[in-house]
């Protein structure tokens, strides 16, 4: 009932508001889910698959392993470029930019290419928490502010202002504030584990295509 009263005593300004806190809100959560799930299953997948590489007794055997190990395509489209390169390289030169280069040159673009292409997937909704958590205390702000003008102005045209009447009002235009902080601080407090979970998977996968660029610059028939 007193949900219902506030929505009712607010204007437009103050509705909208409280909308858009409660689509970020949902938005963050469904993200934060989201990434809890991918993150899990990435740290794991990671470490399975370059110990399952590293036991494979060639790429072709690794590349079979790894489908059944990498959940995410975090590491099997590093492989899976890198081998093609290779065995373009023992093959008859092509005349393309993209075999102009070195074997290593090559091994170097598209093991770069597919290291940005994991490290998209595993930064998506980053910036939609770092948004979220920048901007909904100020839109909860902006939703006290505007409710505490919004009551002060319908009851200086009522006449007599007393403290209990003035109390009601600001009260609940004050939820507002609460309700972007209660926004913000799960958005930023995921943005910043994820972020760490994140960096922490970048330097595997990038450990992981620096020795695999090695191996096959000195030995591409691997």
């Amino acid at each position: 009932m007193d949900a219902l009263h506030w929505w009712r005593q607010g204007d437009a300004v103050t509705q909208v508001a409280a909308l858009l806190l409660l689509a970020m809100s949902v938005a963050s959560w469904v993200v934060i889910f989201w990434k809890l799930r991918l993150m899990h299953r990435a740290t794991g997948d990671v470490a399975r698959c370059t110990a399952a590489f590293w036991q494979a007794p060639s790429l072709d055997a690794a590349v079979q392993r790894l489908q059944s190990f990498d959940r995410e395509a975090l590491v099997l489209p590093m492989v899976v470029a890198a081998n093609s390169v290779a065995q373009d390289g023992a093959a008859a030169p092509q005349a393309t930019l993209a075999t102009a280069g070195s074997l290593s040159q090559q091994l170097t673009r598209v093991l770069r290419d597919a290291l940005h292409g994991a490290l998209g997937r595993l930064q998506w909704g980053q910036v939609l928490l770092a948004t979220v958590g920048s901007t909904a205390p100020f839109v909860g702000l902006l939703g006290t502010v505007w409710g505490i003008y919004h009551a002060l102005t319908a009851m200086a045209g009522a006449g007599q202002i007393t403290i209990d009447r003035v109390a009601g009002p600001v009260g609940e235009a004050l939820v507002m504030t609460a309700a972007g902080l209660a926004v913000a601080i799960p958005a930023v407090l995921a943005y910043n584990v994820f972020g760490r979970f994140v960096g922490r998977i970048e330097a595997d996968l990038e450990g992981f295509a620096r020795d695999l660029r090695e191996l096959l610059a000195q030995h591409p028939e691997s």
